[in-house]
C-alpha cells in the first residue's frame, strides 16, 4: 500500500517510504502534444518532440496505457494529465479510469474550450480534479498572448459555465493562472472569490529553450512585477504561487514520447522510453528537487 510524503513543521521534511525510490508521489502526464489554442508562454509546446521523433506529436493509445499502468505500479499516487490539449485525446476516458482503477487520484489541466457536458457525465466516477487554466477574464488580453480556440478567446461567462458544470458533476476544481507582460496588472479577485476553487495556482512565465522561444520576449515579466500581481491577490486564501524558481526542478513530468524529463536548466532534459526501459531506470537521468515539489505545496489534501 502506497504512503504519503508528510511535512513536519520541527525537522522540516519527513519522507515515509514508497514503493519507488522516487520520493515525489505526483506525476503529470503530458500525453497529447496537439492543443487548439496558441499560447506565445507556453512552455510544453513540445515542438521538438513532434519535430524529431514523434510526428502525431503522441503515443498510440495502447502504449499510453502502458506507460499509465507502468507509473500507477511503481508508486506513484496521482497522476494529472496535461497537454497539449488532453482533451483533444479520444482515448483520454480511457487513461482516467485505467489509472483510477489501479489507485491513483486523478486530474487533468484543460483550457475548457473542449469541456463537454458528456465528458463531465462519462468521467465523474473517474476523475477528481479538473483544472482550468484562466490567465485572464479580459478577451481582448487574451488575444494579445494567444489564449484563443478558433482565434477567438473564451467569455468569462463561458468560464462561469464551465465550473458551474465541473461543481455541479461533482468534480473538485482547480484554476490555473500565468501571470505575464499582457496581464499582471489585472485583477481576478472578485472571479476567483466567487467561483471558489479549492485551489488556485499563479505561475509566473517561464521561459524554457525549445519550448517558447520565438514568442516569450513579449510576455516576459520582472520578479517584481509578478509579486505585484500576488500582492493584488494576497487576501485569496486559495492562491498557491509559483515564481520561476519554485517552478524549476519541481515537477515529475512525462513527455508525449512516454519519457520522464525535467526543466531544471531551463530546457527540457528527456530521459530514455519508459516502456523500454522501465520507470526506476528512466528516473535516474532527470533532476527533482523534493524540497521544492513540497515549499511550492505539492502535497495536499488531493483524497
Amino acid at each position: 500500500m502506497n504512503t504519503m510524503t508528510h511535512i513536519n513543521k520541527k525537522n522540516r521534511v519527513q519522507i515515509v517510504h514508497h514503493k519507488t525510490t522516487q520520493k515525489i508521489p505526483s506525476v503529470n502526464f503530458h500525453l497529447w502534444q496537439p492543443c487548439n489554442m496558441r499560447c506565445k508562454f507556453c512552455f510544453a509546446t513540445f515542438l521538438d518532440v513532434k519535430n524529431t521523433i514523434l510526428p502525431k506529436g503522441h503515443l498510440p493509445e495502447e502504449e499510453a496505457v502502458k506507460v499509465v499502468e507502468a507509473i500507477a505500479k511503481s508508486g506513484f499516487e496521482k497522476i494529472n494529465f496535461v497537454g497539449g490539449e488532453p482533451l483533444l485525446c479520444k482515448w483520454l476516458p480511457r487513461l482516467i479510469r485505467r489509472a483510477k482503477t489501479l489507485g491513483m487520484t486523478t486530474t487533468i489541466v484543460t483550457n475548457g474550450s473542449k469541456l463537454t457536458d458528456a465528458f463531465l457525465k462519462e468521467n465523474e466516477n473517474y476523475l477528481d480534479w479538473i483544472a482550468i487554466s484562466i490567465d485572464s477574464l479580459a478577451e481582448e488580453t487574451n488575444i494579445k498572448t494567444g489564449r484563443t480556440a478558433n482565434k477567438k478567446p473564451l467569455s468569462e461567462a463561458y468560464y462561469k459555465d464551465r465550473i458551474q458544470a465541473i461543481k455541479a458533476h461533482g468534480y473538485r476544481l482547480k484554476v490555473n493562472t500565468v501571470v505575464n507582460a499582457f496581464n499582471y496588472k489585472e485583477s481576478m479577485v472578485d472571479f476567483i472569490n466567487e467561483i471558489e476553487p479549492e485551489r488556485w495556482k499563479i505561475f509566473q512565465v517561464l521561459p524554457i529553450v525549445g519550448q517558447n522561444d520565438e514568442k516569450i520576449d513579449a510576455c516576459i515579466i520582472t520578479d517584481e512585477q509578478y509579486q505585484e500581481f500576488l500582492k493584488r491577490h494576497e487576501n485569496i486564501k486559495v492562491r498557491v504561487p509559483e515564481s520561476n524558481d519554485a517552478i524549476k526542478g519541481s515537477y515529475v513530468m512525462i513527455d508525449p514520447a512516454g519519457r520522464f524529463f525535467d526543466n531544471a536548466e531551463g530546457i527540457h532534459n528527456y530521459s530514455k522510453p519508459i516502456l523500454e526501459v522501465g520507470v526506476s531506470e528512466a528516473l535516474k537521468t532527470v533532476n527533482y528537487d523534493l524540497e521544492k515539489f513540497l515549499d511550492r505545496g505539492g502535497v495536499y489534501a488531493w483524497n
